[in-house]
């Protein structure tokens, strides 16, 4: 099988963020991902759309979900792809990030995919490179590539992602999860949530057009999705809740909780998970209302469609 094709998907060269993105791309970009998904349940799992091109992973940060659908997603599509691990290169011999990016331009790749601990350093690598960047997450700023797969998932159960309500609960604040969903949603008409103890919630966050709300029932009131996030221990300077313990007994998602939300709330979580302190074991295996493994199945397609978009012959004139 092989993949539709459509014109202007993007605008731009780049995927850096969704605020570069407008609701006829987002919609574009699930319609291609929706063909990836049949693509990749058939015998034969392989197209040749990227086929003669050289696809760069370039992860300062960790990943197992991330990296590994990027580049499954490169090895399906026909590209070359090549890992470079940051911990054995020339970065930790203290080149900069500038000089990386030059280094790696002048072997003329087709797509970079870069995951970095500092917002805006993806940008920066972007602009000094002559080939499509691929942000997989830029410290706490954004994570496209999450958002257009969850955006897929609730597209998938929910039919559409307009007059939907959304609670995305957790660790707000270090979540570029959360902020890439916060954008997305909001610009394809759901009406988005955040739910989280006051510590966790970044100044000024209402101007993105969210609802903010410190308890957990009251904020998952009537919702249709439950977004999850973990606490993300690594990017925290301090102390931001009392106890793991604590936290879950009032913002861990269990039974009781869950209550409060639709008979049918769709229940997610963008990995990794820790059980037992955002989420209960029994709610993240239930196969009735979690699509949690789901996304993860998801995640290919829609990095499948962007690298379609973004690395393909069709699509270089538009881009």
């Amino acid at each position: 099988m092989q993949p539709v094709s459509w014109p202007n998907a993007l605008s731009q060269r780049d995927l850096l963020g969704i605020e570069g993105l407008t609701p006829d791309s987002v919609a574009s970009i699930l319609d291609l991902s929706e063909s990836y998904v049949a693509l990749n349940r058939d015998a034969q799992k392989k197209s040749d759309v990227l086929s003669g091109r050289t696809l760069i992973l370039l992860f300062f940060e960790t990943s197992t979900r991330t990296r590994t659908s990027f580049e499954l997603a490169g090895k399906r599509l026909g590209a070359d792809v090549i890992n470079i691990s940051v911990a054995s290169s020339a970065i930790k011999k203290g080149e900069t990030l500038i000089d990386t990016a030059m280094t790696l331009n002048a072997m003329h790749p087709d797509v970079i995919v870069v995951r970095h601990p500092d917002a805006g350093a993806v940008r920066l690598l972007a602009n000094h490179v002559n080939c499509a960047v691929i942000n997989a997450g830029d410290g706490s700023h954004e994570h496209p590539t999450q958002a257009l797969l969850d955006a897929l998932t609730i597209r998938r159960h929910k039919g559409r992602l307009d007059g939907l309500r959304v609670a995305i609960c957790g660790d707000i604040m270090h979540s570029r999860v959360a902020r890439s969903n916060i954008l997305l949603l909001s610009m394809m008409g759901s009406q988005v949530r955040l739910v989280a103890p006051p510590t966790l919630v970044p100044t000024a966050i209402e101007r993105m057009g969210a609802e903010v709300f410190s308890d957990m029932r009251e904020g998952l009131m009537d919702c249709d999705i439950i977004m999850m996030l973990r606490l993300q221990a690594e990017r925290m300077q301090g102390t931001f809740v009392p106890s793991t313990r604590e936290y879950f007994r009032y913002f861990g998602l269990d039974e009781s909780k869950l209550a409060a939300a639709r008979p049918d709330a769709l229940i997610m979580h963008p990995g990794p998970m820790n059980r037992g302190v955002e989420i209960d074991s029994v709610v993240a295996d239930d196969i009735t209302r979690s699509a949690i493994l789901e996304q993860v199945e998801l995640g290919l397609a829609v990095r499948q469609a962007c690298l379609d978009i973004l690395g393909s012959d069709k699509n270089r004139e538009t881009i």
